[in-house]
């Protein structure tokens, strides 16, 4: 199956003109020269190029569409960027508003850009390479069909020049301003050399002839400009060109851990981590587990298109698949599935019977209601790209494990159907708010396109978060979420899809519950203290009213903390290095109501150390250490340790 970072950052888009195929006769001037037939009226054609000289200085542009040289009265020759020569205008000429100009200049065809080099390159200035002899010109071969003409306007015309690199790029389209150009500086190359008596009538006769020649071919020329400019014209009106880019992320592991003492962990069967139950008097079932686990090998991928129609929005579509378990879940009680000791990226990203399947994991469209709101609407949005964010505990780059990359108890929904708003209120406040039903990439169902339960019927989370930045090192989140949460086929209520509970809940008897209402509510910060160290954290507390035939059965109430150091640029630039404490779940009331998660009263806590080293922009690894105490709140639990050597890779 099929699954969405379009921080797209907005992606410009691009049109694209498709070039008329069609070609001009093909005309051989091989055999040319400037010898043969034209008579030129010299004072004609001294008047003919003053005439165009005076017509472009009324418009204040070069034929090129280069503004002219700010040298009244001066004589020297300038050169447009296709290495024409083109004489500076003597005139005072009055400044030319940018509307005239716009207006001068609304025909002109602006060159087909192939490439993001070539486009920049139409814009930067360009110095022109001298030459005296076409053999100079690197890219013109003595048997290209326009060989001869180039020879003769280079070597005796001088009206030609190449670019830097010695190359004349035959194979470039010009514009009509270009064209005009080149003609006007060898007409002043003409009348120069006529005022000087260097035409011979050999050369007048070439001109003449080639005139009479091309007349067909220039008049069809002109005609087929003018309807590329007609087309160019409506594509311009009706543009839509949508721009896609094809990302990928790969992430490698090698994991393993041991423990050093049995672990005890609340299942129904030992080797079930998702079901929890009780036994005859009605306390949860405990199962020993003494074994540790082999070191083992996976992957986890994503596939990432970022679409954009304007440039200032974006179509995120991301693909997962996977094949990973972390070796810590040998240990959790039901309902902690990838939690304590897990790698984020360190799973199958998939329902677990779809291993190595691949699955649509995001998709939305995001684009701008105003220069300060921006929406983001669609069937699998992530939760994760608009709140709880950190700069130290995102997964890629600093913490990582499941419990220390986001709040433990924040939300229920991971991808869901709805829509988020984001309104930057100022540089130093922002305010978004999303509803978001359950439709997550990886559960074996889900309940947006299932008709019992749809939109309002399943899990669902309202989430409102105000991001602060009261000076420049210091990010401030406040986050409040509440939630409608839904029992699993055992009528127990918890596990991956309802935070804020930590496990799975039942009505305290064995019994089933039809639903429970939560509202959580997380502080969440980061803190530049020095160029070399960050300080980061969170504290929450959820409350979850379980629902039993319409009536409140009692909540379960409890608490999150975290606190951590991290160093930036550690050992290398792009490095850092992070230590991370967690306690994931302090129940503060309701633990009667838990039937896994809850324990014997003791506080499960973590410490872990991350450090993330990049060998390139598209390669890093990232050692991570984790050690667990009072595993699945057991005070009489010992200590978990798992080691994980991640690999990424960017492309």
């Amino acid at each position: 199956m099929l699954a969405s970072t379009i921080a797209l950052p907005a992606i410009a888009s691009e049109s694209l003109i498709e070039e008329d195929a069609a070609t001009s006769p093909a005309v051989d001037l091989t055999t040319a020269t400037f010898t043969d037939h034209l008579t030129i009226d010299q004072a004609a054609l001294t008047t003919d190029a003053n005439a165009e000289l005076a017509t472009i200085a009324q418009i204040g542009v070069e034929p090129s569409g280069q503004p002219l040289a700010d040298a009244a009265g001066a004589t020297e020759v300038q050169r447009n960027w296709l290495g024409m020569a083109a004489p500076v205008i003597e005139a005072d000429l009055a400044p030319i508003q940018v509307a005239d100009l716009a207006a001068a200049t609304a025909d002109a065809i602006a060159p087909y850009v192939t490439t993001e080099a070539e486009a920049l390159g139409a814009i930067a200035p360009r110095q022109l390479a001298q030459i005296s002899e076409i053999t100079e010109l690197t890219d013109v071969s003595v048997d290209a069909w326009a060989y001869q003409a180039l020879a003769s306007l280079v070597e005796e015309y001088g009206c030609i020049e190449g670019y830097p690199d010695f190359t004349y790029r035959g194979d470039r389209f010009m514009t009509r301003y270009e064209f005009a150009a080149g003609l006007n500086s060898c007409l002043d190359a003409i009348r120069f050399l006529i005022t000087d008596n260097g035409v011979t009538a050999d050369d007048l006769a070439t001109i003449q002839r080639l005139s009479e020649e091309f007349a067909a071919e220039l008049a069809e020329l002109s005609g087929r400009v003018d309807a590329l400019e007609a087309d160019v014209a409506e594509l311009r009106a009706n543009q839509f060109a949508t721009v896609t880019k094809l990302r990928g992320n790969v992430f490698a592991h090698i994991n393993s851990g041991f423990r050093d003492a049995p672990i005890l962990t609340e299942r129904t069967f030992a080797g079930n981590a998702f079901v929890g139950g009780r036994d005859a008097q009605g306390d949860p079932i405990v199962q020993t587990i003494d074994t540790n686990p082999e070191v083992n090998f996976s992957y986890y991928t994503w596939i990432n298109f970022d679409s954009s129609f304007t440039g200032s929005d974006r179509l995120t579509l991301q693909f997962v698949a996977g094949d990973g378990t972390a070796s810590s879940n040998i240990y959790t009680s039901a309902g902690l599935f990838n939690t304590f000791g897990a790698p984020f990226t360190l799973q199958t990203g998939t329902p677990g019977s779809s291993i190595n399947d691949v699955y649509i994991r995001e998709l939305s469209y995001g684009f701008p209601i105003s220069d300060k709101v921006s929406l983001e609407i669609g069937p699998r949005i992530n939760w994760y790209r608009f709140f709880d964010n950190n700069r130290y505990t995102f997964f890629l780059t600093g913490a990582n494990s499941f419990n220390s990359s986001g709040g433990t108890q924040v939300n229920a929904v991971d991808r869901g159907t709805g829509a988020v708003m984001v309104w930057d209120i100022a540089d130093w406040a922002d305010f978004r708010v999303g509803w978001l039903a359950e439709n997550t990439e990886f559960l074996t169902s889900t309940a947006v396109p299932d008709p019992s339960r749809g939109l309002f019927g399943g899990a669902h989370t309202l989430s409102a978060q105000l991001g602060l930045k009261p000076v420049s090192d210091v990010n401030l989140r406040l986050l409040y979420t509440r939630s409608r949460l839904v029992p699993n086929g055992a009528g127990q209520i918890g596990g991956a899809v309802s935070e804020p509970l930590y496990g799975l809940a039942d009505d305290g008897f064995g019994g089933a519950l039809d639903a429970a209402t939560a509202d959580t509510f997380l502080v969440n910060f980061d803190w530049a203290a020095l160029d070399w160290l960050g300080l980061f954290g969170r504290y929450s507390y959820g409350s979850t009213n379980l629902i039993d035939d319409d009536d409140d059965l009692g909540s379960v109430d409890a608490q999150s903390f975290q606190f951590g150091l991290a160093f930036p640029d550690l050992f290398k630039e792009g490095a850092l290095g992070t230590i991370s404490y967690v306690i994931p779940f302090d129940i503060l009331d309701g633990r009667e109501f838990l039937v896994a998660g809850g324990g014997d009263g003791g506080t499960q806590q973590e410490l872990e150390v991350s450090y993330r080293y990049p060998l390139s922009p598209n390669i890093a690894i990232m050692p991570s250490f984790y050690w667990i105490t009072n595993a699945n709140n057991f005070d009489d639990n010992g200590n978990l340790y798992f080691l994980n050597l991640q690999t990424q890779l960017f492309f």
